[in-house]
């Protein structure tokens, strides 16, 4: 999954939700700007930020690691 597939998530989850992008950061604890810019797809947010953003919206983050 690419971060325009998580910012598409993420923004369809919220308005799933009815919560407002003001309310969701303030809920989080990240910024609004932040927050923006996640849904809008260009930023790289930290892994911190992803599962502050899961545990609001009750969505569960997985990661696939590859090995070599």
């Amino acid at each position: 999954m690419d971060i325009t597939e998580i910012a598409s998530t993420l923004r369809e989850r919220r308005k799933f939700l009815k919560i407002t992008q003001g309310d969701l950061a303030d809920i989080s604890g990240i910024s609004e700007r932040t927050l923006r810019d996640i849904e809008k797809g260009i930023a790289n947010p930290e892994l911190e930020s992803l599962l502050k953003l899961c545990d609001v919206l009750g969505m569960e983050l997985t990661i696939n690691v590859i090995k070599v």
